[in-house]
């Protein structure tokens, strides 16, 4: 049986002032009317009922998905005590599964990317289904054709054409190979060097595989989280659950599963995604998925611009933000906070989170 793992612990700093502390990057509604959890679970509906998705998330953030995904079981929100990356969060996720059904496969994504169409990614995931069914040991995970040379993604080298993995999922293709190797983030000439081959995709970060599977990899390779995991399974159901679950998974040395797991399995498949796809990864990639008007400007709210070019602009409804005489730059209205910045400087979105936790303005977080 089919079930889904939701990975939605992350904190969306790059996202602040709209992304907050209680509020990240994935509750925010940044390409539709939908927030991006929700639009995730939507997206699964034809394959995975909401009662055999998992969501995995911050303690601190099970209320608050509980409002936006009213459907879902409470008992399948799940809180980690602590951020530990995404192995131990796959194998908690695993260990809950297996102990409802030994044989299941789980698909696992991130709860944060913009996915187009549901058909497609539905076809692609019914397909990686079907190659696990016919090989029990293989992880299936899913590439992105890159279109421009990204030296901000992992990349997969893609291997031989697995025989048979040329189907077709109502109307779309689906094309499967054997992972050759997975790459780290490259600089900018390797990344066009992988652009250019056509044997490299963009590693998306969602994965395939049947939970006994993992958890064995896991044993294998992280025998200390292993262990952890085991103790923390072994109390599904008791009394003591919540205090093992604490002491068991803050005690776990956090890695990606790519490294415990990925980069040494023998037996990995990789999907050519069918779906168009975006991380979304900073406040440029609503440039992406909104419209630009005349002038190149994004406008996520109600903007008067006069002479102003290629920006980014969201506010909030009933708060019209004016520009004058600018260019390139990301302006961001809240209730109790305004970001402006050059496009070029982005990345230090981060550092003023910083600076204002340093500087005791949690009220602003």
């Amino acid at each position: 049986m089919l079930y889904a793992v939701i990975m939605a612990g992350g904190s969306g700093t790059r996202f602040w002032p709209a992304s907050r502390t209680l509020r990240p990057k994935q509750l925010l509604a940044l390409s539709g009317q939908r927030t991006m959890i929700q639009s995730t679970s939507d997206r699964l509906a034809g394959l995975v009922p909401a009662e055999r998705q998992l969501i995995v998330t911050n303690k601190i953030l099970v209320d608050p998905i509980a409002e936006q995904l009213p459907e879902h079981p409470r008992e399948n929100l799940i809180g980690e005590p602590a951020k530990r990356d995404t192995a131990p969060c796959i194998a908690l996720a695993a260990a809950l599964i297996a102990d409802q059904d030994p044989e299941a496969i789980m698909a696992v994504m991130p709860s944060d990317h913009v996915i187009a169409t549901d058909e497609q990614f539905c076809s692609a995931i019914a397909a990686g289904e079907r190659l696990v069914m016919e090989d029990p040991t293989r992880i299936v995970t899913f590439g992105i054709r890159p279109t421009y040379p990204a030296e901000s993604f992992g990349y997969i080298q893609r291997g031989p054409a697995i025989e048979g993995g040329d189907a077709t999922g109502g109307a779309t293709e689906i094309k499967a190979f054997q992972v050759d190797q997975f790459r780290e983030k490259p600089d900018r000439e390797t990344a066009t060097q992988y652009l250019q081959s056509g044997d490299y995709y963009w590693n998306s970060g969602i994965f395939l595989w049947r939970a006994s599977v993992i958890l064995d990899a896991i044993k294998t390779n992280q025998p200390a989280m292993y262990a952890r995991i085991e103790k923390i399974a072994a109390a599904i159901g008791s009394a003591d659950y919540e205090s093992v679950l604490e002491e068991e998974f803050c005690a776990i040395e956090g890695t990606s599963i790519d490294y415990a797991v990925m980069e040494s399995y023998a037996n990995v498949a990789v999907i050519e995604a069918p779906f168009s796809w975006d991380d979304v990864g900073s406040w440029q990639s609503l440039g992406r998925l909104h419209e630009a008007d005349a002038d190149g400007n994004t406008v996520v709210g109600d903007h008067l611009g006069i002479d102003t070019s290629g920006s980014i602009l969201f506010g909030q409804p009933g708060h019209t933000i004016v520009t004058i005489g600018v260019e390139d730059l990301i302006v961001v209205q809240t209730e109790d906070a305004t970001l402006v910045a050059p496009k070029s400087a982005e990345e230090r979105v981060r550092e003023a989170v910083k600076r204002l936790k340093e500087t005791g303005r949690t009220d602003c977080l």
